[in-house]
């Protein structure tokens, strides 16, 4: 399929690569071996945001909420979340991991990401959410380093504060919730769902969301 030509992009792209143990299921294996099938597709997408020309790109990968989930699987998500780094430490983009950090529930291979790292000659900012949580993340500018010094908003003093405001957020998996995705950043975000699972991405899904993206009316409010 060829490229489309859009007149007005996203500067700023939030992912939730939502469905990986439903389509694990359907495909008659353990719901933890869904979570490496959503590799692929992230890298893919990455790519084509990156030949548009978006600034900004940032992927969820797993929340302090879904810690709660069994052995098996929290330890797929959080190694396919370390394999996703590696994988795009080869490439080009300016890379920050966001979450909480001080937890053993991190994985300690990306804490080197927790400051932006520029990876070969920089370009897209991606950031991944890893390990996150909504409450952690506002709760970091009353109880974090930042807090008490003078800054102007409480978007400067939240953990998340280097990540920007979100133009679109695209959830795969059917599901029509936010699940307390960057809720500061979000709040002027469109919101588009893709009804198939995340392992089965093809780029002509992202590409109706940017088609769609293109007849709403970017007003913040106003």
């Amino acid at each position: 399929m060829s490229r489309p030509s859009f007149s007005r992009l996203p500067r700023h792209v939030g992912v939730i690569p939502d469905g990986n143990r439903r389509w694990a299921q359907r495909n008659g294996l353990p719901k933890e071996a869904g979570y490496a099938q959503g590799l692929k597709p992230g890298l893919e997408l990455y790519e084509i945001c990156r030949e548009l020309g978006i600034e900004e790109l940032t992927f969820y990968g797993f929340t302090q909420d879904n810690t709660k989930r069994p052995a098996a699987q929290c330890e797929a998500f959080r190694r396919s979340c370390v394999e996703a780094v590696k994988m795009l430490a080869a490439r080009d983009a300016e890379l920050l991991v966001i979450g909480d950090s001080s937890s053993p529930l991190f994985p300690p291979e990306l804490k080197p990401y927790t400051k932006r790292v520029v990876l070969g000659r920089g370009g897209i900012r991606v950031n991944f959410l890893v390990n996150y949580g909504w409450q952690w993340d506002l709760g970091w500018a009353l109880l974090g380093p930042g807090r008490g010094r003078g800054k102007k908003s409480l978007l400067q003093r939240i953990a998340s504060a280097d990540i920007s405001r979100v133009d679109l957020i695209v959830r795969w998996g059917g599901r029509r919730r936010l699940s307390g995705f960057l809720p500061l950043q979000s709040v002027y975000s469109d919101f588009y769902v893709v009804d198939e699972l995340w392992p089965d991405f093809r780029p002509e899904q992202f590409y109706a969301a940017l088609e769609w993206y293109q007849g709403q009316d970017v007003t913040l409010g106003g």
